[in-house]
């Protein structure tokens, strides 16, 4: 393994930095008291969104080859510690600082979480975002999507990716398209919420730019050798694949309903449509392969039950429960049939992440403006900005127009990022390593069940040797 000393240079030069700053008296007016019972909530809500990137790495992990387990699941889980750094230096303060034209924050506002601390704020030059919890916490919060959002990305080019090269594109996915796309959308002076378009928890900021990055990685790496000779990639495990899946959907509900930024009847609603939609979206996808002759199994079950999940995002806060069962249903079906053109084709996005977060955050964001409503007024008409469901146009259009931006600037940037990074750092590994897989090559783990171990004659749970070896290239499930 060639020495690389740059990455640990960098950390400790940004541990030496962080001495010498001071905090600033600068900090954005209050909003009052802070509310014990908000900031309860949302410290919940906080570390439910961030179990969601193990369980994002368990989901993943499960559906690759057995000796590309480890790595496939260290790309997601590497992200909370590269992601939390670069939130407090700047991402943070780009996302939400002070708007520089609507597209931006202002890198100095919130720099290394400089005024950012335990009391409420205003953000936004009329203070269109007003807290009722401390900064601090709606920071952690926010830090959150930050973090699973280029996690979500590994799955199209797992098996495949130079692990130093990831590590580059993600800080540069996160600071060029992530904390744009979250400031034009959550911030009040940001572009989209200006337009009045409506996400509430990340069909755009997440799962979109996710999705699209995703394709356009796939694009660049090009398929996988055993992809182009037509072999068999049966999952390494799939009860793996289900514990994600629990996970992800319990995170889910500190994702979508934590969003309302408050312990609210708001919050309550985002909860139970989520709930709703992803089990609409699970069943509807293993129904419609039943319909189809195929078998139900537990991994459509599982990729049907995140479609609907995913769908649900932008339009939690905005659509009653009966209609999150017609979102869930329609984005079920639709990720289904974009996963069978996927197949036919020679895009090798080996784990469906455009299929499925891609197309399911552009469902969802469609869905938000056919469904949204705030409420009824006295006389039973819709309150706020009303979707095409009841006969409003405008929101529609403001959500169709958002879409096509964030497809356009996700999928164009991305491509940037992975041709800049790969002249930089080669993106892809050799054949000889894709061959012998990433575990090993990358990281030189093997993902080896006890069980396997024992059965070989080897009682060490970080036994090296030949029988190791030779059990860890088995698809066995890993034992509990």
């Amino acid at each position: 393994m060639k020495k690389t000393p740059i990455p640990f240079l960098l950390l400790a030069a940004l541990a030496l930095a962080a001495l010498f700053l001071k905090g600033s008296s600068a900090a954005p007016e209050a909003n009052g008291e802070v509310n014990a019972g908000d900031t309860a909530w949302m410290l919940t809500a906080s570390a439910l969104v961030l179990l969601m990137t193990p369980g994002l790495s368990f989901f993943y992990g499960g559906m690759v080859r057995y000796k590309n387990v480890v790595s496939t699941m260290l790309q997601s889980v590497i992200a909370l510690g590269i992601i939390s750094l670069l939130w407090v230096v700047v991402g943070f303060s780009l996302a939400f600082g002070d708007s520089i034209g609507g597209i931006i924050g202002n890198p100095l506002t919130f720099f290394m979480f400089q005024n950012v601390g335990d009391a409420t704020a205003k953000l936004g030059s009329t203070g269109g975002l007003a807290l009722s919890v401390p900064l601090l916490v709606f920071a952690m919060f926010q830090l959150k999507f930050a973090i699973i959002t280029p996690a979500l990305i590994t799955g199209s080019f797992a098996e495949r990716v130079r692990f130093s090269a990831y590590l580059l594109f993600m800080c540069l996915f996160s600071l060029v398209i992530y904390c744009p796309l979250a400031h034009m959308t959550w911030h009040p002076d940001g572009l989209f919420f200006q337009w009045g378009v409506k996400d509430f928890a990340g069909g755009t900021v997440v799962h979109m730019s996710a999705g699209l990055a995703a394709l356009a990685g796939a694009i660049v790496l090009g398929q996988r050798t055993s992809h182009r000779k037509q072999e068999a990639h049966p999952p390494a495990n799939i009860p793996y694949v289900l514990l994600g899946t629990g996970m992800l959907w319990f995170g889910w509900f500190g994702f979508n309903a934590g969003s309302a930024v408050a312990a609210s009847g708001l919050a309550a609603s985002a909860f139970a449509t989520t709930n709703t939609a992803s089990a609409a979206a699970m069943l509807g996808w293993i129904f419609f392969d039943w319909m189809r002759g195929v078998k139900p199994s537990a991994l459509g079950a599982c990729i049907g039950a995140v479609v609907g999940l995913v769908a649900i995002t932008p339009a939690a806060g905005f659509v009653t429960v009966p209609h999150s069962i017609f979102i869930g249903l329609v984005a079920g079906v639709i990720s289904n049939l974009a996963v069978q053109l996927r197949t036919k084709s020679k895009l090798d996005d080996t784990l469906d992440v455009f299929p499925c977060h891609g197309v399911g955050g552009m469902v969802g964001m469609i869905m938000t403006g056919i469904f949204a409503v705030e409420g009824t007024n006295a006389d039973g008409t819709p309150k706020g900005d009303a979707g095409l469901f009841y006969g409003q146009f405008a929101q529609f259009i403001g959500q169709c127009k958002a879409l096509v931006i964030v497809a356009v600037f996700s999928f164009v940037a991305s491509l940037i990022l992975y041709k800049l990074v790969d002249l930089i750092i080669p993106l892809r590994v050799t054949e000889e390593e894709e061959e012998l897989g990433l575990d090993l090559t990358q990281h030189g783990e093997k993902a080896v069940s006890l069980g396997s171990l024992l059965a070989n004659g080897n009682g060490h749970a970080h036994g090296n040797g030949q029988a190791a070896a030779s059990a860890a290239e088995q698809p066995v499930p890993v034992s509990h």
